[in-house]
């Protein structure tokens, strides 16, 4: 199909972008357009004016927060720059796993780390990592900056209007892992997980199995203290009930719960050897 006739603005600040959005109903922010741009032409979506960030340089990037206990991701951070991050293989593997396991090496040179995070509609790779590492997105609008949990942004739960413009994730060294099992034809996840073992126990988040990306609080509580061998972690899941997967796409609900199960186990071995 062909695109619908819509207004471009292309802003060279942050606050000219907010008073475009805000000023226009229907506006849309283009930055990596993987979803956006083909959502336009099939008619899933609809726009009246196009606000590009692309030229945003503020929102890309990352630095260590000044307490230095989280790095700040800016949102137009590409996701090949994110797979590559020294600084990200570090603190926040889990995130650098997740952004090299998107789609082909030309999805993952244009699309951002903001636009995946925001993704509606399609099970994608960041959010899951994002609220295993109990991230923290940053907000931007007229009224000003806020931050929203990871996992309450994936719930849908973000303010009309505002733009997402970073991602604030606690450093936590090499104690993280994910895994992921991909739809052949789309590569998005048929399920993926995404760990991190903190003092508290382990952090579990799984998506494409489930509605959205969830983070397992129940798993969590019957893995504290160890251990995480495949058996315990595969129990752990079978207590869970079947309704928290989601079938689909040729699959049984049974059949992904044993599969985000084998997929955790894997992601916990791999963050503890990690640790050793």
């Amino acid at each position: 199909m062909i695109l619908t006739e819509f207004d471009y603005a292309r802003p060279t600040g942050l606050d000219e972008a907010l008073a475009l959005l805000s000023g226009t109903r229907g506006a849309r922010v283009l930055a990596g357009g993987q979803s956006l741009l083909p959502d336009l032409r099939t008619g899933a979506d609809s726009a009246r004016l196009l606000v590009d960030i692309r030229r945003l340089a503020e929102l890309r990037g990352t630095t260590r927060t000044p307490d230095g206990r989280r790095l700040r991701i800016g949102a137009l951070t590409t996701l090949a720059d994110l797979a590559a991050d020294p600084l990200v293989l570090a603190e926040a593997p889990e995130l650098a796993a997740a952004a090299r396991s998107n789609g082909d090496p030309q999805v993952r040179n244009l699309g951002t780390l903001g636009g995946t995070v925001a993704a509606s509609g399609r099970p994608t790779d960041l959010p899951v990592a994002a609220i295993a590492a109990d991230a923290l997105v940053e907000l931007a609008g007229t009224g000003g900056r806020s931050t929203l949990p990871a996992e309450e942004f994936a719930a849908g739960t973000a303010p009309a209007g505002e733009v997402l413009t970073a991602l604030l994730v606690p450093a936590a060294g090499a104690a993280a892992a994910f895994e992921k099992s991909a739809d052949r034809a789309t590569r998005y996840p048929l399920c993926a997980t995404a760990v991190r073992i903190t003092p508290d126990g382990p952090r579990i988040a799984v998506t494409g199995a489930t509605p959205r990306p969830l983070r397992l609080r129940g798993v969590e509580d019957r893995l504290r203290g160890g251990p995480y061998s495949t058996e315990a972690v595969l129990a752990a899941f079978r207590a869970e009930p079947r309704e928290l997967f989601v079938p689909g796409r040729g699959t049984s609900a049974e059949y992904l719960g044993h599969l985000a199960g084998v997929l955790t186990a894997r992601a916990l071995q791999r963050a503890e050897r990690a640790l050793s």
